[in-house]
Formats: structure tokens, C-alpha cells, sequence
């Protein structure tokens, strides 16, 4: 099965993590959104995937994400099933109420981000889709 995916992220205490060639982000306490597409021939075992680089079984880094998920934990994950590239579509309308970690996830769209912060959990869990 194919689509599009929400992770969200619990972070405990503010951190700085180096992100590939993004350079040192510093994350606040607090819950994250991040909006991926899983459109291509593996579906969605790239959320799987993201499970297990959080939980230290797959330490390469291939994405942004990666980057975040040792430092964070995975709190839930929302699957959208489709066949439409809605990745950005998702994400903008995250945006729309969560603050934007600029750059992340989104070097192969125009976007602005693809990972969002809030420091209620509540507007994460009730307002990603």
C-alpha cells in the first residue's frame, strides 16, 4: 500500500542535532509533525523503516528524519492511503497552525518544511489532517 504518512514526534528537553547538510538544529521541548511520502515501490514499509532507525535497528541516514528519530520518540504514525503526490498539500495545511522547522524534509519539493513543532500535543494529534 501506497501514500502519504504523518509521524508524530515527542522530543523531552531541547537539543541541538546535526542534520546532514542542513547543519546544527536546535528542537524544542515539545511534539513534531513530520509529513512523508511513501509513493514509491516499498509503500509504506518506509514507515516501518523510520521505526526502526528511532528505536537504533537502523542507524543509516538517509533522509532528514533520520537525523531526528534517535533523538525523539515516535508517538504515532497516520497513514493516508493514496495514489496523488498530497505530501505538500499536507504539509500546508500543517503549517497552518504548527511552526515550521525550515528546510526539514522537503530539498525535493518548494515547500517550506515538512516537519512542524507545537508545544501542545493536543493541536498535533487534533489538527495533523
Amino acid at each position: 500500500m501506497k501514500g502519504v504518512y504523518v509521524l508524530k514526534l515527542k522530543i523531552d528537553k531541547d537539543t541541538v542535532i546535526r542534520v546532514g547538510k542542513l547543519g546544527n538544529i536546535r528542537f524544542k521541548k515539545g511534539y513534531y509533525a513530520y509529513i512523508g511520502s511513501a509513493l514509491g515501490t516499498g509503500g509504506f514499509k518506509r514507515v516501518t523503516r523510520h521505526f526502526n532507525v528511532a528505536s537504533g535497528k537502523n542507524m543509516t541516514r538517509k533522509w532528514h528524519i533520520d537525523y531526528l528519530l534517535p533523538h525523539s520518540e515516535v508517538v504515532s504514525a497516520m497513514l493516508i492511503p493514496t495514489e496523488e503526490s498530497i505530501e505538500c498539500s499536507v504539509a500546508k495545511a500543517v503549517g497552518e497552525f504548527c511552526v515550521g522547522i525550515p528546510g526539514f524534509g522537503c530539498s525535493d519539493c518548494s515547500c517550506p518544511a515538512h516537519l512542524f513543532f507545537s508545544g501542545n500535543e493536543s493541536i498535533i494529534i487534533s489538527n495533523t489532517i
